[in-house]
């Protein structure tokens, strides 16, 4: 096996545009507002762009390697990550995502937890993450009466921002925002408001799963020296475990047979060398790499998140 790369699934979406451009040279035409960089969803599955496997569904590779591609620990039947990017030219609608629970009973999937690291910010950007002092049904009664804007909680954010969202967690991305979206292998959103744009809303599974006691706050991270890099641990839970890594020399470790990592490059580039050659990235781009890789490094003037199931 060898770190993996992959080519980008492009979504069109109503609040969109062309600010991946930023970071890519081969985005379609339209209205970009979500690239899935490892996925294995029916909605979206990644298609391998390097080497031996070059070509290759992501699906039919781990029938094939199973145990050598995931880990010992991580069934080959449900693969448990999402990597992707989203950029916003408009605001995403007022949502909020099931826990496993529920969103097996209802919808026969996983639930949502998620990260979001901030790649870019632009001017008077800002999120809502969670609410501000109200019940269930003040909440339903002003969002009938179209004020429901007085219970979100809307904070500003900055590049390098780090929050966990909790399925439960009300939240929305505002525009002139890029990040990097590290979740649970999910595609289920119950818009609560939408802005009036016509969509389809969600309302009474919405409050079935929203949870007000929930806060939106950026994640408080501490930085961990080690020779010739810096780790930062950004969150974790029982679905996965976020760090960023900022490399000053050289990163190395060994590869964990019991889980695979996922390498998403959001400053710089950099060099990921192993024992049969090596591969290039840069920000944007995301790698798996596999459980039975072994030891494995990381070079270059590059800050990149490891996340892992």
């Amino acid at each position: 096996m060898y770190p993996l790369k992959f080519q980008s699934i492009y979504f069109l979406k109503i609040w969109g545009g062309r600010t991946l451009q930023l970071f890519r040279n081969n985005l379609p035409k339209g209205s970009i507002g979500e690239s899935w960089d490892v996925a294995c969803h029916h909605n979206g599955t990644s298609i391998i762009s390097n080497g031996k496997f070059k070509g290759m569904k992501l699906d039919d590779l781990i029938q094939i390697k199973g145990n050598e591609l995931l880990g010992n620990t991580v069934s080959k039947y449900w693969f448990p990550l999402l990597v992707k990017l989203i950029s916003t030219e408009d605001m995403l609608s007022v949502q909020v995502h099931p826990d496993d629970t529920y969103a097996k009973n209802f919808e026969g999937e996983m639930g949502k937890n998620e990260a979001w690291y901030v790649l870019e910010a632009f001017e008077g950007a800002n999120i809502i993450v969670g609410t501000k002092n109200c019940t269930k049904e003040q909440f339903l009664v002003a969002l009938k009466n179209g004020v429901l804007d007085k219970y979100l909680n809307k904070i500003p954010v900055k590049k390098g921002d780090v929050f966990f969202i909790k399925s439960g967690l009300v939240h929305a991305i505002g525009k002139g925002i890029i990040i990097a979206e590290i979740q649970q292998n999910s595609d289920i959103t119950y818009r609560v408001f939408d802005y009036n744009r016509g969509r389809e809303l969600h309302v009474a599974k919405a409050l079935d799963v929203i949870d007000l006691s929930l806060k939106g706050e950026p994640c408080i991270c501490k930085e961990e020296e080690y020779d010739g890099y810096i780790k930062t641990p950004l969150c974790s839970c029982d679905k996965f475990t976020i760090d960023l890594i900022k490399v000053n020399t050289i990163f190395k470790e060994r590869s964990d047979k019991d889980k695979f990592f996922i390498i998403t490059c959001v400053e710089g580039q950099g060099k990921i060398k192993y024992s049969n050659g090596e591969e290039t990235f840069s920000l944007g781009d995301s790698v798996l790499i596999p459980a039975y890789l072994g030891e494995y490094a990381v070079e270059g003037n590059i800050k990149f998140i490891k996340s892992q199931p």
